[in-house]
C-alpha cells in the first residue's frame, strides 16, 4: 500500500476527490453531530435522503416557493437534521423554522416536545396545517415573510402561529 492511498478502513469514507464525504457546513458543532453519530441519536442519512425524495404534495407546493432563494432572496433548506429531529424547512440565517403538518399533529405532545427542544437552541418553529398551503399559499407566504423580518431578539414570541390564530386551541 502507498503512503498516498488511505488506509483500506477509511476508502469508503473519502471520495476520489480526496476529501471526506459529507464535508461541508452542518448546523449543529462538532461535538453535537459526533455525539449524535456515536449514539445513533441523529436520524439516519438514508431515511433523510427518503424524505428529501418523496416530499408531500404540500412540502412540494411549499418549497417550489421557497428554494433557490426565489421567496425574496432567503435561503432555506429542506428536511434538515437538528438533533435527534427533522425539520420540513430552515432558515438558518434568520434561525426560523417551518413545519407542514397534517391532522396527526394536532395536540401532539411529540410536537411539544420538540418545539421546546428547537427553542432552546435558539430556533424560532412557524407551524402550518397542509390545508393553509393548498388553500391560502399567498397567506402563508406572508406569514412566513413576517417572521423573518421579526427580530429574534427582541423579544418576539418564540413558537409563531399564523396571523389570527391563537396557541391554546386550534378551532
Amino acid at each position: 500500500m502507498t503512503e498516498d492511498a488511505p488506509h483500506p478502513a477509511l476508502r469508503a469514507t473519502f471520495s476520489r476527490k480526496g476529501r471526506r464525504k459529507g464535508d461541508g457546513v452542518s448546523p449543529l458543532p462538532l461535538r453535537e453531530r459526533v455525539s449524535a453519530q456515536r449514539t445513533g441519536e441523529g436520524p439516519p442519512k438514508a431515511f433523510i435522503r427518503h424524505l428529501r425524495k418523496n416530499m408531500t404534495d404540500t412540502e412540494r407546493i411549499l418549497w417550489s416557493a421557497l428554494r433557490d432563494r426565489r421567496f425574496e432572496g432567503y435561503k432555506f433548506r429542506r428536511q434538515v437534521p437538528l438533533g435527534r429531529y427533522i425539520v420540513d424547512f430552515i432558515c438558518f440565517e434568520h434561525r426560523l423554522i417551518i413545519e407542514v403538518d397534517g391532522g396527526q399533529h394536532s395536540e401532539s405532545d411529540r410536537d411539544a416536545m420538540r418545539d421546546a427542544w428547537l427553542a432552546s437552541q435558539d430556533f424560532r418553529v412557524l407551524r402550518f396545517w397542509n390545508v393553509d398551503i393548498h388553500q391560502a399559499l399567498d397567506g402563508s407566504l406572508i406569514a412566513i415573510l413576517e417572521a423573518l423580518q421579526q427580530d429574534p431578539s427582541s423579544g418576539a414570541p418564540r413558537h409563531l402561529l399564523p396571523q389570527g390564530e391563537k396557541q391554546e386551541s386550534r378551532s
